[in-house]
């Protein structure tokens, strides 16, 4: 068999585990809403710890890879694109966790989803994605389900506007994020990527952290345990398995499978914190998951 006839043969399941390791992750990011309800410091402190303690699994990780993670930044402009994704990403966290203290939660999770639109959006005009209509129609059901499981449209008006605002503005950020992630993908390997833009992110929340809120430790062996889940499981987990996927799949369904997150939130809280799952949550569910299989399709 050919060089070319045997890489044809290997995109199928190359895709299909880059498919299982984007749930996997979208999964892990799920049950961050839960780490920070239950954290012990304040949104911006948490999301610090989020990525900070993240870099320790990450960084063994990458000593482990050693000369196999692949080719090393060279220029000022690689340096610089690596440091990107983690600028962004901190940009992101930092308007999400400020709106759920400005608008209902259900409010900044709905609006924080609308990044799979942006990311459409971004790839057509400027990098010349292909979208269908069948994945428009897949990514405007997922949205509908994201709605129905967030309480139907009158549930939005419980929120503040200024609060809604900075929960779009997050939405941006992070579609911005996983554009970037993307790009990088096709040159640099995913420890390598994760590695640099953790390590940016970590420097851009800190000040933010303890300017705008003050008091940045956990008081009890408790609320670290709450920082490590969310940094290993959430952080170095989830964002690790997307950034591997994205360099297999397209950014815009990449962006649309997180829609997971919310679903997975739902069930995290229906077990951890005994909030239940009506009727009208597991329609939206199953409506989310539905929507993804038409894009998926498209």
């Amino acid at each position: 068999m050919s060089q070319a006839a045997a890489s044809i043969a290997e995109t199928p399941a190359s895709n299909r585990f880059a498919l299982a390791a984007l749930i996997l992750g979208g999964a892990a990011i799920g049950g961050s809403p839960i780490f920070v309800r239950l954290s012990e410091v304040g949104p911006m402190a948490t999301a610090f710890w989020r990525v900070a303690l993240a870099l320790i699994p990450i960084f063994i990780f990458s000593l482990a890879k050693g000369k196999d993670a692949g080719p090393k930044p060279e220029k000022l402009s690689d340096y610089a694109l690596l440091i990107l994704p983690g600028v962004v990403l901190a940009m992101d966290l930092a308007a999400w966790h400020l709106s759920i203290t400005m608008t209902s939660v259900a409010n900044a999770t709905l609006l924080a989803n609308l990044a799979p639109v942006f990311v459409t959006v971004i790839g057509f005009l400027f990098f010349g994605a292909v979208v269908t209509r069948v994945f428009v129609l897949g990514l405007m059901l997922a949205l509908a389900g994201v709605v129905i499981l967030k309480g139907g449209p009158a549930a939005l008006g419980n929120g503040d506007l200024r609060g809604d605002g900075v929960a779009v503005i997050a939405a941006v950020f992070y579609a911005g994020y996983i554009l970037a992630i993307g790009k990088l993908r096709s040159r640099f390997d995913t420890v390598r990527i994760m590695l640099w833009s953790t390590a940016s992110a970590a420097v851009c929340i800190f000040p933010l952290g303890f300017f705008y809120e003050g008091h940045m430790l956990p008081p009890t062996a408790y609320g670290w345990a709450i920082v490590f889940g969310l940094a290993f499981v959430s952080h170095a987990g989830g964002q690790v398995a997307i950034a591997y996927a994205l360099a297999y799949l397209p950014a815009a369904f990449s962006s649309l499978t997180l829609l997971l997150q919310p679903v997975v939130a739902a069930i995290l809280a229906w077990v951890l914190l005994s909030e239940p799952i009506g009727p009208t949550q597991a329609i939206g569910g199953i409506v989310v998951l539905a929507g993804i299989l038409v894009a998926r399709r498209g």
